[in-house]
């Protein structure tokens, strides 16, 4: 088996959504290569499956992290870049796409304004 880059688990996160399938971490780096960060277009409307699982993972990372920056390691590029360049933006100028050590930070402002219900106590799945 390859050498596989280190990669930070944050522990107490939660593995993905109850009932769905859908994972908000890896178990591993992939032996293939970092998957990229980059900001996909989001499709989901307010009151839809896709928007209460993106709804979820963002106030997983607002409970787990706050306004603080965080480290990228295990947290699903997928579901990231469903929030990338809008709810979750890069956390300093030396960005690396490619990074399992790449720093995030929530935007706040933006967050609030397109999912409140992630910055609620709780979050009914």
């Amino acid at each position: 088996m390859a050498d596989l880059p280190d990669m930070t688990k944050h522990k107490g996160f939660p593995s993905g959504m109850p009932g769905t399938g859908v994972q908000f971490t890896i178990r591993r780096a992939n032996p293939k290569g970092v998957t990229p960060l980059k900001a996909l277009p989001r499709k989901a409307r307010p009151g839809t499956k896709e928007h209460r699982i993106d709804a979820a993972f963002l106030h997983a990372l607002w409970h787990h992290f706050g306004d603080e920056p965080f480290e990228r390691g295990n947290l699903d590029a997928a579901r990231l870049n469903l929030l990338f360049g809008r709810e979750v933006i890069a956390a300093d100028k030396d960005f690396d796409p490619l990074s399992y050590e790449a720093m995030l930070v929530i935007n706040e402002k933006i967050a609030r304004q397109n999912f409140p219900e992630s910055f609620d106590d709780v979050f009914e799945v």
